[in-house]
């Protein structure tokens, strides 16, 4: 049967054209999609009268025909159906003759294909909300083994302050929930069928909408078919939500990179999910999370694709948006693997709680605690409590010593109404649980963030 017939061209197409026109070699991603929806719209023509019993029951048993064929290897995909609407259309014909035409019946390959796009993405949204729950339970189970492992708090890449390292991991706990949030509510905005609406304007049969959203798990319809065919916000949303998702993945990633470093030594990846230099034998390099930084620019590139596709284009459907897919396709199938290899890795890495501990006692990370001190005990202000602190910090910087290792002694050289209780003060777990405010790092406050986010996943069991 080959491409469409039209009445305005006359001649055959030229080969380049066919095979530059042609998008069957990436939109058979959407066979599963395609075929789903097209038997709930011969459900729905059946229904209101416009084909028969016969010709429904033929069509629906061609088209789970061809999904077998499809999923057992023994379909062919040939260039010269251009995609794979046509693809299928024209094996149905080859099965069941001209009853396969009346599938096409009140809508158009425009919201046809806005139909089957929208699924997939609905169903990737599902596929990495339910990853991004996996990821945040292997977080949750490291949390709560660290609640009391010392680690050096930082900013700027500098040693700040003591946290404890269920602290720092539930941090990008938090990350993730934002990002399930985000795949979420993209789900929920657009689980809005387009079918029906034809090529742009609707169509003279009488169609029910509503029925057919209804049977493929839609919430509704859409209002404006105008709009709805020309439509590919919900393919953006996925795109940035998927680009949210992997810079979070790679700050994570650029931290496991450098704890796994000599210099740190914090963690240790297994040698599952390592790899070894090709001409340095002792080496052992973070492969995994160097693959998943560099993947990040990858969906970036997409998001930015589609955006500038989109920008210039009038009302309604255009070729341009033949050029939706292939970035989506790519995105979602990076955002798959590189959730699930990055739990796999958080899985299986080895903590190492004294290397962490160690570090602590380097940067003076109990230097505002003392600067806080000399303020509550000794009477002075902040700013002048700040200026003394930075010289006691500049002797134990002379003499070796972090300032948590000071004596009362050599505290008192500087400020001699300092009493003996500035040892405890200035202790680093001491300054770690001092941090006791609502949403701090206290080991305390840490354990109600991991009674929040255990309360939350639990919440969304029956949801999943």
């Amino acid at each position: 049967m080959g491409k469409v017939a039209s009445g305005k061209i006359k001649g055959s197409s030229s080969k380049l054209l066919d095979e530059f026109n042609a998008s069957i070699s990436f939109d058979k991603e959407l066979y599963k999609e395609d075929i789903t929806g097209s038997i709930a719209h011969v459900q729905m023509l059946y229904r209101q009268g416009i084909i028969d019993k016969s010709s429904k029951d033929k069509i629906i048993r061609g088209l789970d025909y061809i999904k077998k064929e499809i999923e057992d290897g023994f379909y062919r995909f040939d260039i010269k159906d251009e995609d794979i609407h046509m693809s299928i259309e024209n094996r149905l014909t080859e099965l069941i003759g001209d009853d396969a035409k009346k599938m096409h019946t009140a809508r158009s390959r425009n919201d046809q294909v806005a139909l089957d796009f929208r699924m997939y993405v609905r169903r990737k949204n599902r596929d990495l909300v339910e990853l991004l729950i996996s990821l945040e339970s292997v977080l949750i189970k490291i949390a709560k083994e660290n609640t009391d492992t010392l680690l050096p708090g930082m900013t700027h890449l500098q040693h700040a302050q003591p946290i404890n390292f269920a602290y720092h991991i539930l941090a990008y706990a938090s990350m993730f929930k934002r990002d399930y949030e985000r795949f979420n509510t993209c789900y929920t905005r657009n689980n809005i069928s387009p079918i029906g609406c034809a090529a742009l304007a609707g169509t003279p049969y009488p169609t029910d909408r509503e029925y057919e959203a209804k049977i493929l798990g839609f919430k509704g319809v859409s209002i404006n078919c105008l709009d709805t065919v020309s439509d590919r916000d919900f393919a953006l949303e996925l795109l940035f939500n998927i680009s949210v998702l992997m810079m979070h993945i790679s700050r994570l990633s650029e931290e496991l990179i450098l704890w796994s470093s000599s210099e740190f030594g914090f963690i240790e990846l297994s040698d599952e999910y390592s790899t070894s230099s090709s001409i340095m034998p002792q080496k052992k390099n973070p492969d995994v999370p160097e693959l998943l930084r560099g993947k990040t620019g990858r969906v970036y590139g997409n998001l930015i694709a589609l955006l500038t596709v989109l920008k210039g284009l009038p009302l309604a459907y255009n070729k341009d948006m033949q050029e939706d897919k292939e970035g989506v396709f790519d995105s979602s199938k990076t955002a798959e693997i590189s959730l699930k290899i990055l739990t796999k890795v958080l899985e299986t890495m080895s903590i190492n709680k004294e290397a962490m501990k160690k570090a602590t006692k380097k940067g003076h990370l109990s230097a505002t605690d003392l600067a806080d001190y000399l303020t509550t005990k000794c009477g002075y202000t902040f700013r002048d409590a700040y200026k003394l602190t930075g010289e006691i910090v500049g002797y134990a910087d002379e003499i070796g010593k972090d300032v948590s290792e000071l004596s009362v002694e050599e505290l008192r050289r500087f400020e001699p109404d300092i009493k003996k209780d500035v040892e405890s003060v200035i202790q680093l777990e001491n300054s770690m649980n001092a941090r006791n405010s609502q949403g701090g790092t206290s080991t305390e406050e840490t354990k109600k963030q991991i009674e929040y986010f255990e309360k939350w996943i639990e919440s969304l069991g029956e949801r999943l």
